[in-house]
């Protein structure tokens, strides 16, 4: 049997994802969708979609797709529910985990890769976080689990951006770009998501694109992301230059309605030309994992390393981490390594340090 997809729902409370859900439930795409449900809140799907009893843990419905609440916890759920798949009693295509508005994507996101069983079963497909733009400034500014649920997304959408204004809109885009920069984002009337935005996004492949906007590697974009361009120029550049740019960035923005958020939610980017020694960025970046795991949201990078001729692709949660060797580097292409890291307050002076003395 071929991997089941799932994908993880997240975002807080009112930013859309029940609507988002009973549309993808509701139109005629020919799949069959499995939804589990972390919670039954206010607004459940199932006072419009459901004639059912939600008494009993899964409801069909009457477009095939199924629905389910976590009785237990998660895992059970997720093999129930691939057991019954195998045996025939239950067809669906695909599943979909609505998270609630106050979850940590993080431990649903490991359960895909710490469980053998889940592994054998599940693909990881991709996290899609919901932004509620009237909102989300506040959310932002007062939880740590709205800002995490920025830093772990592969595609934030951005509902009610009618209910503000286009500077205010754009200044919110620029805050999530800062936090998470290689999860595109983008505005939307939940009536017209298309369903190839939502599904098979292959957030957790390691293949060789890395998704990071171009525009957030230039230097008038250099928000957080330490000194990358340090390697271009001399390798004597010291952290604190890179948290210069941050101020430079901010009071000559061509932007006025960016506010300098202070957001504990940051990323940075390293790149470097010269290759990495395996064994040094191994040592280094198991120490960091050691310490720094639990802050570490997403990482994700393609490396170039000595004694290869193919890139190798990484990436990681929190603890896990994971590679694989990529294709080859084209003939003539400069061999680069760019990697992006997303976390809570993450030592970025400490992190530079250690990948340059890692290099060879």
């Amino acid at each position: 049997m071929s991997l089941i997809p799932a994908t993880i729902l997240t975002g807080f409370l009112g930013s859309g994802k029940t609507t988002l859900l009973k549309r993808v439930l509701q139109e005629a795409h020919g799949q069959k969708i499995a939804v589990i449900e972390n919670e039954f809140g206010e607004e459940n799907i199932d006072n419009d979609i459901l004639v059912a009893d939600t008494n009993e843990q899964i409801i069909q419905m009457s477009n095939g797709c199924i629905c389910c609440t976590i009785r237990e916890d998660l895992r059970t759920t997720l093999k129930d529910l691939a057991e019954k798949k195998r045996k025939g009693e239950l067809n669906f295509d695909r599943v979909v985990i609505e998270t609630t508005g106050l979850a940590d994507p993080g431990p649903v996101t490991q359960t895909f890769f710490m469980d053998d069983e889940i592994a054998e079963s599940y693909l990881l497909d991709s996290i899609l976080t919901l932004v509620d733009a009237k909102h989300a400034n506040q959310q932002l500014n007062d939880r740590q689990e709205a800002r995490r649920q920025v830093g772990f997304a592969d595609q934030m959408f951005i509902s009610k951006a009618d209910l503000v204004s286009p500077t205010e809109l754009e200044a919110l885009m620029h805050r999530l770009k800062h936090m998470n920069p290689r999860a595109p984002t983008k505005a939307v009337h939940f009536g017209e998501v298309g369903l190839h935005e939502v599904f098979d996004l292959r957030g957790f492949n390691l293949n060789a694109k890395l998704d990071i906007d171009p525009d957030f590697l230039k230097d008038d974009h250099s928000h957080d992301h330490g000194h990358e361009h340090a390697h271009e120029h001399a390798h004597g550049h010291s952290a604190e230059q890179g948290q210069d740019h941050d101020h430079v960035h901010d009071e000559h923005c061509d932007h006025p309605a960016h506010h300098h958020h202070d957001d504990d939610v940051k990323s940075f980017v390293f790149r470097s030309d010269r290759a990495f020694d395996p064994v040094k960025l191994e040592d280094f970046l198991g120490a960091i994992l050691n310490i720094y795991g639990p802050r570490m949201l997403r990482y994700k990078g393609v490396l170039h390393m000595k004694g290869t001729d193919r890139k190798v692709i990484f990436q990681g949660v929190h603890q896990l981490m994971g590679s694989d060797m990529g294709p080859p580097w084209a003939e003539g292409e400069a061999r680069q390594s760019k990697m992006v890291f997303i976390g809570i307050d993450l030592p970025k002076d400490i992190l530079i340090q250690g990948l340059e003395q890692s290099l060879v």
